[in-house]
């Protein structure tokens, strides 16, 4: 296979300001790791890795962000580069996750059911800070939590962006925290529809082979949660990947 140059991205999910992760999005079937994510951030960085994926997922099911001072307390208190998704759902909101210090802001729900403001935000701050995350069931979009199933299929939604998206946050619900493998073929296909697409593979990575896997596909960034946390892959395997 032929390697590409792969970033791995840890996750750190956090309810109630812990960090805790969740079985395809289920938020009954939730575990927690550890009661300070700013610690946990910290052991990541000690590694080698350069970049966090953050998620509130309060802030997801509720009417804004709400767990702010986690970002803004692991932004002081390591060099991470942070990208920040959930509960962005206004300018206001937006606006406080970059002044937070997150380099990167993931838009979900609202970049598939309000373009318009979507775009709006990637003409504003710059299609390198702004990333689609795309929740998928088979190839259709999801949003809401995963609850709402549309008929927007990724490909559909990368191509009504066109060139002002740069960053797409993929995530097949089906593997989400099932360690099961990740959608190659999914990526394939976006990849090769889309060369200039920066793609985020999320879901489904269970071992370092996995990884292996998506930089042998060509991909060039996965996020990588519960395969961490459950000791599937170490901290020495993640920091492999870690960036030049």
């Amino acid at each position: 296979m032929n390697h590409v140059r792969m970033e791995v991205i840890p996750a750190i999910d956090l309810i109630d300001g812990k960090c805790v992760r969740l079985t395809q999005g289920d938020y009954e079937v939730c575990k927690m790791y550890a009661d300070d994510p700013l610690e946990v951030a910290r052991g990541f960085e000690a590694a080698g890795i350069r970049r966090l994926h953050l998620v509130d997922l309060d802030g997801a099911r509720s009417s804004g962000v709400v767990n702010l001072q986690v970002l803004e307390r692991i932004c002081a208190g390591t060099r991470l580069s942070v990208d920040f998704g959930g509960g962005i759902k206004s300018d206001a909101d937006l606006e406080k996750v970059f002044v937070a210090g997150a380099d990167f802001a993931c838009i979900g729900s609202l970049a598939c059911t309000e373009r318009e403001r979507t775009a709006g935000w990637l003409a504003y701050y710059g299609r390198d800070r702004i990333i689609v995350g795309a929740d998928v069931r088979g190839r259709s979009v999801c949003t809401h939590g995963w609850q709402n199933t549309t008929e927007t299929s990724v490909s559909e939604l990368v191509g009504w962006y066109g060139e002002r998206l740069r960053y797409l946050l993929c995530t097949d619900i089906a593997k989400d925290g099932m360690l099961s493998g990740p959608a190659i073929p999914l990526y394939r296909e976006l990849q090769a529809s889309f060369p200039d697409l920066h793609i985020i593979a999320s879901g489904g990575v269970g071992s370092a082979a996995d990884l292996a896997a998506l930089s042998g596909a060509g991909i060039s960034s996965v996020v990588v949660g519960k395969a961490f946390y459950e000791q599937k892959i170490t901290l020495d395997e993640l920091a492999v990947w870690a960036g030049e």
